[in-house]
């Protein structure tokens, strides 16, 4: 895929690049998101053990 978006930089179809890349973005965004989401608890524990160390 990053070839692919390699490839059709400088190319002179701006408006469908930039959709590509929009689309990449979006895509990239949702994983981001249910990653944080599937992973919260273990977050919100690591960050409740950092404050309680920090704490003493």
């Amino acid at each position: 895929m990053l070839d692919y978006i390699l490839a059709h930089i400088g190319s002179d179809e701006e408006g469908q690049t930039m959709a590509e890349y929009a689309v990449v973005l979006a895509v990239i965004t949702v994983v981001v998101i249910v990653a944080l989401t599937a992973l919260s608890g273990g977050i919100g524990a690591a960050l409740d053990k950092i404050t309680a160390v920090l704490g003493r």
